[in-house]
């Protein structure tokens, strides 16, 4: 079994070696698979080259790096990092500012395990704030739904979302065309979108994959139901006839 832990980054050079870090920190035992930490750099450097290059001289896991002068939107970064995965891999997409839980990896490895012919898996996350503490109440619980249509059902009456708080495999990122390179925002949940549209549910697991950090430069800032509500219009718009076939109602309707 081997994990390929996807992150772009964009001049976050005072938070990525938390990041990094994070990942360093995975324990296995006693499974056994193998893990690397692809990331690709993007935009004006702010010292992340230097720092990579030093990060990556280090010897486990494998940490491999890219470097793109311009910012470029993040899921042509993720497609770019994806490529180079093994063709078995299953990918963990890690944003930059976050932090992967130490045994994460070890407890997507026994549901894979537990759940052999599966493609994909969720867990619950928390959030805490720029130095790391947490904050009550904003815990996210993935929910377990009877099928790809149920679970598309609340994703679009805003009921359920999905974040970086998953597992896939490279195959399946494959069968759905990868992420679309051209999203401002909500690549991944347009991803997860078409993964239940193609069928697959993904298994839910009991654990916690990691801890999204909310501080004053994240993505996420000013993102409240309205601005929500209409990054799920465009992806609604996108899939509308496979969508509206499965009786999926557009976002507020």
């Amino acid at each position: 079994m081997h994990f390929t832990v996807i992150t772009p980054t964009h001049q976050r050079r005072d938070l990525l070696p938390e990041t990094i870090a994070s990942v360093r920190a995975t324990i296995s035992a006693p499974l056994d698979f193998s893990v690397e930490h692809l990331i690709y750099q993007n935009g004006p450097d702010d010292g992340t080259a230097a720092y990579l290059a030093e990060a990556a001289a280090q010897p486990y896991p494998p940490l491999r790096h890219w470097q793109h002068p311009k910012p470029q939107r993040p899921g042509l970064a993720r497609n770019e990092l994806s490529k180079e995965a093994p063709a078995d891999a299953w990918v963990v997409p890690l944003d930059d500012d976050d932090l992967l839980l130490q045994r994460a990896l070890y407890h997507y490895g026994a549901a894979i395990t537990a759940h052999p012919g599966r493609s994909w898996l969720v867990a619950d996350f928390l959030r805490v704030d720029e130095t790391g503490r947490y904050l009550p109440g904003e815990d996210y619980y993935a929910w377990k739904f009877d099928s790809p249509t149920a679970m598309l059902q609340a994703i679009f009456r805003a009921e359920h979302f999905i974040q970086g708080n998953v597992c896939y495999t490279k195959a399946l990122l494959a069968e759905v065309g990868g992420y679309d390179a051209e999203l401002a925002m909500a690549e991944d949940l347009d991803l997860y979108v078409r993964f239940l549209l193609a069928g697959h549910l993904p298994v839910v697991c009991p654990h916690y994959s990691h801890l999204h950090r909310f501080h004053a430069a994240n993505t996420s800032q000013g993102v409240d139901a309205a601005k929500h509500n209409a990054d799920l219009r465009v992806i609604y718009d996108k899939y509308a006839s496979p969508l509206a076939a499965l009786g999926v109602a557009a976002p507020g309707a």
